[in-house]
């Protein structure tokens, strides 16, 4: 369930393998031997004949234990909660055994807490002082072999949701473009592009702010009833010959309006340029159509923006060298400075007539800068510290950031064993059984 709009989403939202998941096969092994010995051993009736146990373990039986595992994250500090609906998913489809061919489930014995996609929880390196985001209670052999799976569908969501919540941080509110489909396996766009779209809501909750979230492909807005986006690319301006404003304008003549009009600016490495041939010829475009009455059409040649994509090794002809030549290459905030100020005064040479002036002026400051292209937390800091006028930073494999300060692995430890009735603690030395008042029971 998502703090932001109340629902928990289904098993089949996940579009599981659900045979796969019950015959263990995206399980750790060692999981899966471990659920068929304690079936084998309740099936033989054994119970517990060593010595050195912590409780008295008479009449103890085994292969039917049950236990309570909670399950946190080590991220140092803040994490944004995401994919608890797939971990619980992943346990009502999987909990349960097979009784030769037939799958029994067991998934309404358990008892499970569970926080909400879009909670918070905080770590501070202490194990012994952890906050779940998740509870199980039940027999092991049952729902043991799901850790596996479970740790990898939080790590994964929680990771993106957090990182997209930083990066919004370092952007200062300025919307940050999902752009990491086409480093990753089309299987799971769906969960990261809900994991994005977590994280957009968390930084708007608490930051007061109304972000919006875009992504590429209609996989990852699926998950939250909303569609991919984007605009135009190298190859399609390649098809035009390199002609970045004829290849816009085609562009602009036959997609519908609400596509946003985005030109790409830096495919022969003079984005300024480029973006003001882009500009002038939308706007005389524009300026026609809206002569003739056409208004609907004219809509079509409205410039929403210009983005710079200029590659790591060059430095766009735009800027002149200035100092070490590094400091120079790709898109850098003086590039961006450039574009902002030869849009705001594009108009100014352009020969049209006096009653269009004003309109013009507007119209070109109302362009607005996309930088893409190798962007960072770290990077989109250093923009926003200097001042660069970007207003949309295209972002792609930062997003799946998992070291140091970005480390979201999960951990699922037992605590405790249900013994005569009685919970009693039973956790390895250096863990203890520990609560979240954010938990809510899952029926």
């Amino acid at each position: 369930m998502s703090i932001f709009d109340g629902r928990r989403l289904p098993p089949e939202a996940f579009d599981l393998d659900v045979e796969g998941i019950r015959r263990g096969i995206y399980t750790d092994k060692y999981f899966v031997n471990i659920a068929r010995l304690l079936q084998t051993l309740s099936r033989l009736g054994y119970t517990h004949r060593g010595k050195h146990a912590r409780l008295d373990p008479t009449d103890v039986p085994v292969g039917d234990m049950r236990t309570e595992m909670q399950v946190f994250t080590r991220r140092p500090g803040k994490t944004v909660v995401a994919g608890v609906d797939a971990a619980l998913a992943v346990l009502q489809v999987g909990t349960g055994y097979w009784d030769e061919d037939r799958f029994v489930s067991t998934w309404q014995d358990l008892q499970v807490w569970a926080v909400q996609d879009g909670d918070v929880v905080t770590y501070h390196g202490d194990p012994l002082n952890v906050q779940p985001v998740l509870r199980i209670r039940g027999r092991y052999r049952d729902y043991g072999p799901m850790e596996t799976l479970i740790l990898g569908f939080l790590t994964r969501a929680s990771r993106i949701a957090t990182n997209t919540y930083e990066i919004l941080q370092a952007s200062r509110g300025k919307p940050v473009l999902f752009f990491p489909a086409r480093f990753d396996l089309p299987a799971v766009q769906a969960l990261d592009g809900y994991a994005y779209w977590i994280g957009v809501q968390r930084y708007n909750l608490d930051f007061h702010a109304q972000v919006r979230p875009f992504v590429s492909t209609d996989a990852q807005a699926s998950l939250w009833d909303g569609k991919g986006g984007g605009t135009t690319a190298h190859a399609f301006i390649a098809c035009f010959l390199g002609d970045t404003t004829e290849a816009l304008l085609q562009f602009a003549a036959h997609l519908p309006p609400e596509v946003p009009r985005i030109a790409l600016v830096d495919f022969n490495n003079r984005s300024v340029q480029e973006a003001l041939w882009v500009t002038e010829a939308m706007f005389r475009r524009y300026m026609e159509l809206r002569t003739a009455g056409e208004e609907t059409e004219a809509r079509k040649f409205v410039l929403f923006g210009v983005r710079l994509d200029t590659a790591s090794n060059l430095r766009d002809e735009s800027i002149p060298p200035l100092g070490d030549p590094k400091l120079d290459l790709g898109v850098v905030p003086r590039l961006v400075v450039a574009m902002r100020e030869a849009l705001d005064r594009a108009w100014e040479s352009w020969d049209i007539p006096r009653t269009w002036r004003e309109e013009a002026a507007r119209y070109c400051r109302n362009v607005k800068i996309v930088v893409s292209g190798g962007f960072t937390k770290e990077k989109i800091a250093l923009f926003e510290k200097l001042g660069a006028p970007v207003d949309y930073y295209g972002v792609g494999s930062w997003f799946f950031q998992n070291a140091g300060g970005t480390l979201t692995d999960y951990t699922a430890d037992v605590v405790r064993v249900q013994v005569r009735g009685e919970w009693v603690p039973m956790a390895k030395v250096g863990r203890r059984p520990c609560d979240n008042p954010d938990l809510q029971r899952v029926w």
